[in-house]
């Protein structure tokens, strides 16, 4: 399956046993999002549009699949086809505080994650942040679609690639060793912009 293909919106759309709704297991990565505070957010590889509802919509998002921009836009967020954005943004001057890569990098080798990575640094602001997350040995094992395992030691390379200083990197939610069979542990790596 392909990351552009409407199947793939709809698995994303499909949240599971209806267990994991009750009980509200999205909460502690939104709660990490939001405790980040990244300001105003450019979210590349947005999907349909969870992180910035998490965001509590302060941001703009840019995918390549029309379905899952469908989605995010009738959720009422704003966000683009990467040309669209080019062309809007371009022409209104304004940066963001931080751009979010979440669940991205592992869809495609690292020299495209870098390529990708840079297209959009114009429009971060100087000593502005740029938060990679991506899943760890369970998490990436869980998806056909994952290309490449992206570690602590690949995120800090496609940073440094694309000029940017790393600040940090840590496991998230739990300790590392949990990410071989806990598949929704993640490494995160946050770089800033100089």
């Amino acid at each position: 399956m392909k990351t552009e293909e409407k199947e793939y919106t709809e698995r994303l759309l499909d949240l599971g046993p209806k267990w994991k709704k009750l009980l509200c297991v999205q909460l502690p990565y939104r709660l990490h999002l939001q405790h980040l505070r990244l300001g105003f957010v450019l979210d590349v590889g947005c999907g349909i549009g969870r992180h910035l509802v998490n965001l509590d919509g302060n941001g703009v998002g840019v995918d390549h699949n029309p379905h899952s921009l469908a989605v995010a836009r009738s959720r009422g967020l704003t966000v683009y086809l990467p040309a669209e954005f080019h062309r809007d943004w371009q022409a209104s001057g304004r940066s963001f505080d931080a751009i979010l890569l979440s669940h991205v990098v592992e869809h495609m080798q690292s020299s495209e994650a870098v390529a990708l990575v840079r297209q959009y640094l114009p429009y971060l602001r100087r000593d502005g942040r740029v938060v990679m997350i991506t899943p760890q040995e369970s998490g990436f094992r869980s998806d056909a679609s994952h290309l490449e395992f992206t570690d602590f030691e690949a995120l800090r390379a496609i940073a440094a690639e694309a000029g940017l200083a790393t600040e940090k990197s840590y496991s998230f939610p739990l300790p590392r060793w949990f990410g071989r069979f806990f598949m929704h542990n993640e490494f995160v790596v946050i770089a800033r912009k100089p």
